[in-house]
């Protein structure tokens, strides 16, 4: 019988394929978030640098042109983080979306997967059945050779 041939292996081939793709661009945006976590920390650490400063000069005294200047430079880093969360989102809603297109692609390989198995199973049955076949032939000729003898 002739070798087991998928019809469709070009299709799981191509699958395959885009589900590498989508990961590796998936793999990009959760670095991107990564990233930008790290923008917002850093600044929300230079953010309380800056008023833990405030507020120890506050402490031992200061004078007002020192405090609105302070106060100008807490309000400019809130702005800053505020602008970095926004890009944040944004990155987040990216990657959902990318790790959406992966368990899309995910479910159409397995599905390609399912569809190759079935098929190899069936193809696995007909050979047996052929086996059989050639078996029971080879045994009715025996037989028929041992009684015309």
């Amino acid at each position: 019988m002739k070798k087991f041939r998928f019809s469709l292996e070009t299709v799981l081939h191509y699958r395959e394929q885009m589900l590498d793709a989508i990961k590796a661009e998936h793999a990009a945006a959760l670095l991107k978030v990564r990233e930008q976590e790290d923008v917002i920390e850093a600044l929300v650490k230079q953010f309380n640098d800056v008023n833990n400063e405030y507020r120890q000069r506050k402490m031992s005294g200061m004078t007002i042109a020192d405090a609105v200047g302070f106060d100008v430079m807490l309000r400019a880093q809130e702005r800053k983080i505020q602008h970095e969360n926004n890009i944040l989102d944004t990155l987040k809603r990216d990657e959902e979306a990318k790790r959406e297109k992966v368990r899309e692609a995910k479910t159409d390989k397995a599905t390609i997967e399912k569809i190759k198995e079935t098929k190899y199973k069936q193809y696995q049955k007909a050979i047996e059945k052929s086996e059989e076949q050639f078996i029971d032939e080879f045994v009715s000729t025996k037989r028929i050779m041992a009684a015309n003898s």
